[in-house]
């Protein structure tokens, strides 16, 4: 076999740049360093490794939360405005976070004490709409229903409410943003206005939390909750009257605690002048013609007002669960068990429920291990934010949707039918289900055969629409009862580790 001779390349011989130095191959001539110059040298390249060993802590650290998330169990709560879904994210911390729950106590407070002030502010607006012109000023054809100086001095007795409660519930939003509700809407923005409403992020446990210092510290924990969102910077103040003379940087901006403790300070002082107008029975006699029901709705402490509206007040459980916030978008809460299984975590989405609010959802629907959908039976209501649809239509109409949602194929559904204690009170009161629900015919109107009814359609929607076969899990619940939460909460719990660990094959 001939060897073939290498002929010699016609190509130019290659050249090096003997300006351009590898650092890799070449070693950097400092030889003509002045010491300042190596000093500068020295200290860039500690800050280099410094920012390289701070980058790969932080890819490690995010792997290690992913890791963990991975194995954590994941619960996706459902359902349409004022279902109930903050109210059972409430009861799971009450029953396995309790440290974490407790230390939160004093947030609650200015909650329920604003809730205490949006039913002024829906009494006495609702007393403008009524009585117009003559409740600022008398009229000489005044009637027995029509306002006297007494409502007249209340509403201006009562005004400070207002002032505070449009400084907090801004100092809340953030700086320079539009309200929480804003973009909503039509009749979604008009109701998110007479809430108090939050973003989701905004993180406005930690801005209140510093409120009340007095409060007692509980043992420490790892439990915690944050949102899936960055929390915003510090609020704007307010607008204040202040004295030319004194110097505007000598002030420290106000926060949300010192609105905390303004909203305490005044509730307090107007305390009597909130149980005379609710005491009121002209008032009542307005709000009974124009059908507002407060007892009925959320966030409703007007019978407790001598008990909630002081400055020392603390709110037992029973308290926050009935206090009412509502969170525009979808927050994450991360738990870490303190009770059952103790270091174990849990993260729970709370999506908003709203209509304009649902294309939302679907993001979460993936690797999700259990679905928990709250249906209120609340037949003769309809949403607040649009009163041509029923409530219990609507739930059924989500209920559907879910069910045959293919991405949710291997995700198994708990059903709350919520507010049973509403539902009872509601038969009670003599409201036939037949006149908002045809098809319920001359069943009885009782509250077993009401509930076996809707139970029933709940089944066999899930039944016909899922994809594939999967056990009806549905539970008749009051998510103000924090008891019967707590014993139901603790065996839904053991049902969902037993599904994760039929899903792993470990059963």
């Amino acid at each position: 076999m001939r060897s073939r001779s290498r002929r010699p390349s016609s190509r130019a011989p290659e050249t090096v740049n003997e300006d351009v130095v590898n650092p890799y191959t070449t070693a950097p001539n400092h030889l003509h360093e002045t010491p300042v110059e190596r000093d500068n040298r020295l200290r860039r390249a500690r800050e280099a490794q410094q920012r390289s060993h701070a980058i790969d802590a932080e890819i490690a650290e995010s792997k290690k939360a992913w890791d963990r998330k991975a194995k954590a169990v994941k619960i996706l709560l459902l359902g349409q405005a004022e279902s109930g879904k903050s109210t059972v994210l409430k009861n799971f911390q009450i029953a396995f976070t309790p440290n974490h729950f407790a230390r939160q106590r004093s947030a609650w407070r200015t909650v329920i004490q604003m809730n205490l002030i949006k039913s002024v502010k829906t009494i006495l607006d609702t007393l403008q709409d009524e009585w117009g012109p003559t409740y600022t000023s008398p009229s000489p054809s005044s009637s027995s229903s029509s306002p006297n100086n007494t409502h007249r001095r209340l509403r201006m007795a009562l005004s400070p409410l207002l002032v505070v409660d449009t400084s907090l519930t801004r100092l809340l939003s953030g700086p320079s943003s539009p309200p929480p509700w804003s973009g909503s809407g039509g009749s979604d923005g008009e109701f998110y206005s007479r809430e108090l409403s939050v973003r989701a992020g905004s993180a406005w446990q930690r801005l209140l939390l510093d409120s009340h210092p007095s409060y007692p510290t509980h043992s420490p924990s790892h439990s915690y909750s944050h949102p899936t969102s960055n929390p915003p910077t510090s609020p704007t103040p307010p607008t204040s009257h202040t004295p030319s003379h004194r110097s505007r940087t000598s002030k420290r901006p106000r926060s949300a605690s010192d609105g905390s403790r303004d909203v305490s300070r005044v509730v307090s002082a107007c305390r009597g002048d909130i149980m005379m107008l609710w005491r009121d029975e002209i008032v009542r006699g307005v709000l009974r013609s124009r059908e507002v029901g407060l007892e009925s709705s959320s966030g409703f402490f007007l019978n407790d007002t001598a008990r909630v509206a002081r400055e020392d007040y603390e709110p037992t459980d029973a308290d926050i669960v009935r206090a009412r916030i509502r969170t525009m978008g979808v927050e994450e809460h991360r738990f870490l068990m303190e009770s059952a299984d103790a270091g174990s975590e849990y993260y729970i989405f709370d999506v908003g429920g709203s209509r304009g609010m649902r294309p939302q959802w679907i993001p979460y629907f993936e690797n999700v291990d259990a679905i928990i959908f709250l249906a209120p039976l609340a037949f003769n209501q309809v949403l607040e934010e649009d009163h041509r649809v029923n409530r219990l239509e609507d739930s059924l109409c989500l209920w559907r949707e879910v069910c045959c949602n293919r991405l949710l194929q291997h995700t198994n559904f708990i059903l709350f039918l919520n507010k049973m204690d509403v539902l009872f009170e509601t038969l009670a009161s003599g409201v036939s289900v037949k006149k908002y629900v045809p098809s319920y015919g001359e069943l009885p109107n009782d509250l077993r055969n009401v509930v076996s009814y809707f139970k029933a359609k709940f089944r066999a929607y899930h039944k016909r629409l899922s994809p594939e076969p999967r056990p009806f899990l549905c539970y008749e619940t009051s998510a103000v009862d924090t008891q019967a939460m707590s014993a139901m909460l603790t065996g839904i719990r053991e049902i969902i580790l037993r599904v994760n660990l039929q899903k792993m094959a470990i059963l």
